[in-house]
């Protein structure tokens, strides 16, 4: 395995919990009902318009428009979308630092709004170990598509056998791999750090 290898990691629930019930449990009577409503609203659909870059101000007014009876929900997740950033994912930090300690480079690709990501940035001083974060909403595009991947490798000024990307939804890992980057598909920062170790990398 090469040794100036660059790692590109994915930011929700690979290097922070990340859910979005935090936001919505408290108004309604069981998680099952918040699932009943995310499927209602086509929440991830909605969601990654943001993501792609639509501002969350027209992305609210549109829900809105659509389902009126929720507006106060989509405004919540406009106010106070911090509050699906949960805590670091301990393990993976220090897998982070390890990889900085050894001179790789350390980049994030991630499908999230460059309006709120600033916020996730102050409230976790651990992002800042990493050489350039490439955003859905900058990009454009969001993963899987293999742009994302193209945009970011260009960003990263290196070929695909350079990068090791690591991303805890399977079709974003398998998009990846289509385009010869290899990657791991996060479970947990134990098969992570396994994963990396048959690498050669830790």
């Amino acid at each position: 395995m090469k040794k100036n290898l660059a790692f590109l990691f994915d930011f929700g629930n690979v290097l922070v919990r990340w859910d979005m019930h935090n936001i919505f449990d408290a108004h309604f009577p069981s998680p099952a009902t918040v699932d009943a409503f995310l499927k209602e609203i086509r929440f991830f659909e909605w969601n990654a318009l943001m993501d792609g870059g639509l501002p969350f101000s027209e992305g609210v007014a549109r829900a809105s428009a659509q389902y009126p009876q929720y507006a106060h929900l989509f405004r919540l997740w406009d106010e106070r979308w911090l509050e699906t950033v949960r805590e670091p994912i301990e393990g993976s930090v220090a897998i982070v630092r390890r990889l900085k300690r050894a001179g790789h480079p350390l980049y994030i690709l991630s499908n999230v709004s460059h309006e709120k990501f600033p916020q996730a940035q102050q409230a976790h001083s651990f992002l800042a170990l990493f050489d350039e974060i490439f955003m859905s909403s900058r990009l454009g595009v969001n993963k899987p598509d293999p742009r994302a991947y193209r945009l970011a490798l260009q960003g990263m000024e290196r070929p695909a056998d350079e990068v090791v990307f690591i991303d805890d939804a399977l079709p974003n890992v398998e998009a990846a791999r289509g385009l010869g980057i290899a990657s791991v598909h996060f479970q947990s920062p134990r098969q992570l750090e396994g994963e990396l170790k048959q690498m050669g990398v830790l």
